[in-house]
């Protein structure tokens, strides 16, 4: 079996006290075992390879890697091709994001509990913001810039720790970059390519 390609997220890094060196995070996930490691921007963000184990045993695996050997306590998310390719094609906010895709965030889960506690929200008046509850994340555009609306702050209240959230921008980094292949998962022509 092909090594399958794998998405880490990792919540909250580089923010505050909680800083981890992208060389050390590259380093500590290939000491595990995984492959073609590697790191977009600062904000705890790795692409690399596995031959074997789900992206939830894996993600408690990094985690307790990153808790142990770097010393951060951090939630770790983990997500294959296929669900990322989800996660992407499930944005229908994409018209409003052209303006300033650093404005339309991303709320990436693993369980429907977390799902659960955000369904509320999108029955809610933003005004200027939406919100848009998909199966596999949460679309949040924040008109007026993610500090200065209430929309951003209200939905990570609701999260709590069990999910983490990327502005558009990062995301089509992610997968636009020419690390992984939409519909083979090795090294090919990226998901910012990808048609609506």
């Amino acid at each position: 079996m092909a090594p399958a390609r794998m998405v880490a997220l990792l919540r909250g890094v580089n923010v505050g006290r909680k800083r981890v060196a992208m060389v050390d995070l590259r380093r500590l996930v290939s000491t595990l075992g995984y492959t073609d490691v590697t790191t977009l921007l600062n904000s705890g963000n790795v692409v690399f390879s596995v031959s074997r184990g789900t992206p939830d045993h894996i993600g408690a695996r990094l985690q307790e890697a990153v808790r142990k050997t770097l010393c951060v306590d951090c939630r770790v998310l983990v997500f294959d091709v296929p669900e990322f390719t989800r996660i992407v094609k499930g944005n229908t906010l994409r018209t409003e994001a052209e303006t300033d895709p650093s404005r339309l965030l991303v709320a990436f889960w693993r369980s429907e509990e977390a799902r659960q506690r955000v369904l509320p929200l999108a029955k809610l008046p933003w005004g200027r913001e939406t919100l848009v509850v998909g199966r596999h994340a949460a679309y949040l555009w924040c008109a007026d810039g993610i500090l200065s609306g209430t929309l951003a702050d209200a939905v990570t209240k609701a999260f709590g720790d069990d999910a983490t959230t990327r502005n558009w921008a990062t995301v089509q980094k992610i997968g636009g970059t020419g690390l992984f292949s939409t519909e083979t998962g090795k090294p090919g022509t990226g998901l910012g390519q990808m048609s609506s």
